[in-house]
């Protein structure tokens, strides 16, 4: 089996009632990958591809989506799923193996806003790059 991720998205933008929150969730998350917050500001903050500012004044609706973070194995799923329900998440399903196809195990979480967020371990598998580097 050959999975390819990283290949279609550029940035993914989230909007929140609460800033804060959300920025302590994702942090925790992002602390157990081991994925620094690029920046923050007060109306902003932003992670590799992850972004996330305040909903619009006098909108209705957050974000509602379901958004995937890569874990390298078994131990990092429970962690995220540990980490981010100490900042605040919600248990949206624990940590465990799924029949989506043989080796996939992960956990659920909601965000603040209520987005559903996931950590995923695909099975033993080999990376040809950690990251993709982007030069100019």
């Amino acid at each position: 089996m050959e999975f390819h991720r990283g290949r279609m998205f550029d940035h993914v933008h989230l909007r929140t009632r609460d800033l804060e929150a959300s920025r302590r969730f994702y942090q925790a998350i992002l602390g157990v990958l081991g994925i620094p917050i690029g920046a923050h500001g007060p109306g902003h903050f932003f992670a590799d591809e992850l972004f996330v500012s305040p909903v619009d004044p006098g909108a209705t609706k957050t974000s509602s989506v379901h958004l995937a973070f890569q874990a390298k194995d078994r131990e990092t799923v429970h962690r995220i799923h540990e980490a981010a329900l100490a900042a605040g998440g919600k248990d949206n399903g624990a940590p465990g193996e799924r029949p989506y196809h043989p080796g996939y195990y992960a956990a659920f979480m909601l965000d603040p806003d209520g987005n559903n967020i996931e950590a995923v371990f695909h099975g033993p598998s080999k990376r040809s790059a950690d990251s993709v580097v982007v030069t100019a």
